[in-house]
């Protein structure tokens, strides 16, 4: 493999894991970081150190373990008992953020397409099975096209939004919260959250490229890329007053700033939720295959049935809820992660 080329398509996989729907749509964003003004902005930088240096090691340590999946890393960090524990935490995890993914693509159609949720949520089902089916390169080829686009409109965005004359007022401001404390462990809960998360992705394609020049390269690249996006999004969301209220605020900041792209940005938003959902499945079918001996196919079909009930729930209320309480989870693993040897480079 190339080593540019095999770099870029882990830093895409990392970017479109972690991008989900509560990032794109900047759902997710404003719960950790905007919603505390300019503390945010000082937080998304404290959470991009740690994409960088975190997510890279998490690669780094897969193929020092020669592990295929989450579960052999969970071993390694939290001894073998503890980590059965962790371990079915997670699945609990990643099948809670496909629900979340699933009914953010639910919200896209409602919100912003005036077509009922459903139709998005059998659609992204439908795609999902199509990618699955070709497996680890339909993963590399949907998130190599989705992010680049998804990175080049923040970009263009964040440049609306700080041309406007009440920009740095918004931004340096810090508004009345009563919660205000949780922006201190936002960086550390929100990385945990989406490390922890993205583990189930990272550790089998780490462990299928098994370079560490290339693997390094692509966690430096995709940790950098996250931070980009993450600061090009609060920027935007600083100046929508009433940012808590909107489901989607991304696409509403979008509509009153450059509303000649209105459209391709909500088609980009879900283009991105749609990656994180196809990545999430992806790690939860090939931690269960360890367990269930059945046809690939069948256990996609099963995880979705599952994600299917619980995206019923309201995308905002999971969110609002299910995020943060995992965050506080994941804390443990982040901990841990950066506690232990970095072993050969």
């Amino acid at each position: 493999m190339n080593k540019w080329n095999g770099a870029f398509q882990i830093a895409a996989v990392y970017v479109g894991t972690v991008v989900g729907a509560g990032f794109a749509t900047g759902k997710e964003i404003v719960e950790f970081f905007s919603r505390f003004g300019f503390l945010g902005f000082i937080t998304i930088l404290i959470s991009g150190f740690l994409f960088i240096t975190l997510g890279t090691k998490l690669m780094l340590k897969a193929i020092d373990l020669k592990a295929s999946s989450y579960e052999e890393l969970n071993e390694y960090l939290f001894g073998r008992w503890f980590a059965k524990g962790m371990n079915i935490v997670m699945m609990v995890m990643l099948l809670g953020v496909c629900a979340v993914m699933l009914s953010g693509a639910g919200a896209v159609f409602e919100e912003h397409l005036g077509l009922p949720k459903l139709v998005g949520v059998f659609l992204t089902i439908l795609l999902t099975f199509a990618v699955m089916l070709v497996g680890v390169k339909g993963l590399y080829a949907v998130n190599s096209f989705v992010v680049p686009i998804m990175i080049t409109f923040n970009l263009i965005l964040m440049i609306y939004s700080v041309s406007d004359e009440h920009f740095l007022k918004s931004f340096l401001s810090v508004p009345l919260v009563d919660n205000i404390w949780e922006s201190a462990a936002a960086p550390f809960t929100y990385t945990a959250l989406n490390l922890a998360l993205a583990q189930a992705v990272l550790v089998p394609v780490a462990a299928e490229v098994n370079d560490k020049k290339i693997v390094r390269l692509g966690g430096l690249l995709g940790g950098a890329l996250l931070t980009i996006i993450l600061i090009s999004s609060h920027l935007t969301l600083t100046m929508l007053p009433n940012v808590e209220v909107y489901e989607i605020p991304m696409a509403i900041v979008m509509k009153d700033l450059v509303t000649g792209i209105y459209w391709i940005y909500v088609i980009i938003i879900y283009g991105e939720i749609f990656t994180s959902v196809i990545g999430n499945i992806y790690g939860l079918e090939r931690q269960m295959s360890r367990y269930i001996q059945a046809k690939s196919i069948w256990i996609y079909s099963g995880i979705i049935l599952i994600i299917y009930f619980l995206s019923k729930i309201e995308y905002g209320v999971l969110l609002s809820y299910l995020y943060p309480l995992f965050g506080y989870f994941s804390l443990a693993f982040i901990v841990l992660l950066w506690l232990r040897p970095s072993g050969k480079q």
